[in-house]
């Protein structure tokens, strides 16, 4: 079977299983399969990022390898140029000598540089790794040398940055502790890091608490001073009837963070994502499940500010897999695009809709 009829197989499949949960129809959602356990460079492939380049091109970035935890992961990166609907071969962007590299997260700054951030595991566990940093000035052709974003073990990176009102960037990070492969320590928490655009120095916000831990958290803007924030939450990956997306706000640009409170989402301790569009409204897209499967994989809408939020909307709804991890951009020309893993973390997909698909 060729390619091409593995991504039309895998649209119209998907396109079906949105139809049948009595969704209004489609007008632009599109899904392609990128790449799978057959791509080069280990079946493991998860999580992905998506950015769009300062010259159209469409970028991703994921880690990949044997395994979560198995042998020397590294961070590839794939680009679709722009006109083309060809994902180039992935090949290594980040790769330390005998560690594990993992959570690239790719992000082209408004008129200026492309960065990858990813993390650098020293130990048995996540919480043992420090958070990396590269850079681009050719359109992700070719990368700086790594720099370390903080020496404190425990940090990691997995959501893209945003640019604040002032010019800096703003970061969101997460300090994930303990030693348990299958759950998320209860002082897990999320954090910020500031980048000042002026002394191209590093600073680091407090920590934001919650009931039962916090982490990836994902930030938008809603003004100069107003800030909000949502993260997955903490705990086991089995079922929780009261595991929800937490929120955390700040009042003054970014700078401080309230403590984390649960929303009205459910969230199967798995990523989200948060972003706001060119028009000011707010895309969330999760997994609308707490009972420990990542899907379906659904998407709301705010039109202001985060106060209130349309009906969830499912775009993948596939019982027995998973679309897990989502990541999503808007593109210049408007379109909603992401990414999402699936197959047991071995494929990862992407897609394209506008907001108007989900009202």
């Amino acid at each position: 079977m060729t390619r091409a009829s593995v991504n039309v197989k895998r649209w119209f499949a998907v396109v079906i299983a949105a139809g049948s949960l009595g969704n209004s129809a489609w007008a632009e959602l599109k899904f392609e399969r990128v790449f799978g356990p057959e791509t080069p460079g280990g079946q493991y492939k998860h999580p992905a990022s998506l950015g769009e380049l300062a010259n159209g091109d469409l970028f991703i970035a994921y880690y990949g390898g044997e395994g979560e935890y198995q042998g020397d992961t590294a961070v590839f990166g794939s680009r679709r140029a722009k006109e083309s609907t060809k994902w180039t071969l992935p090949v290594r962007i980040a790769d330390t000598p005998d560690r594990a590299d993992g959570n690239g997260v790719i992000w082209q700054e408004p008129g200026g540089a492309a960065w990858l951030f990813y993390v650098v595991r020293y130990g048995e566990t996540w919480s043992e790794s420090v958070i990396k940093y590269k850079y681009s000035r050719d359109n992700a052709m070719t990368w700086t040398d790594s720099e370390l974003l903080t020496f404190q073990k425990g940090m990691m990176v997995r959501s893209q940055p945003i640019q604040l009102s002032d010019g800096d960037f703003l970061l969101p990070i997460y300090h994930e502790t303990g030693n348990d492969k299958e759950s998320v320590g209860p002082d897990s928490a999320s954090l910020f890091a500031r980048y000042h655009k002026k002394s191209r120095t590093w600073s680091f916000t407090n920590e934001v608490h919650s009931r039962i831990g916090n982490i990836q958290p994902s930030v938008v803007q809603l003004d100069t001073n107003h800030l909000m924030a949502c993260c997955r939450r903490g705990g086991g990956y089995g079922p929780m009837p009261d595991g929800f997306i937490v929120k955390t706000e700040s009042h003054d640009g970014g700078r401080t963070w309230s403590p984390g409170v649960d929303t009205e989402f459910p969230n199967p301790n798995a990523a989200i994502d948060l972003i706001r569009l060119k028009n000011g409204h707010l895309i969330l897209i999760y997994n609308d499940n707490n009972q420990g499967e990542r899907d379906p994989l659904a998407m709301r809408v705010s039109t202001d500010g985060g106060k209130a939020w349309s009906k969830a909307k499912n775009i993948v709804s596939n019982p027995g897999d998973e679309a897990a991890y989502p990541f999503i951009i808007q593109t210049g020309d408007g379109h909603i695009h992401g990414v999402y893993t699936s197959q047991k973390r071995t494929t990862v997909n992407h897609f394209m809709l506008d907001e108007s698909d989900l009202h």
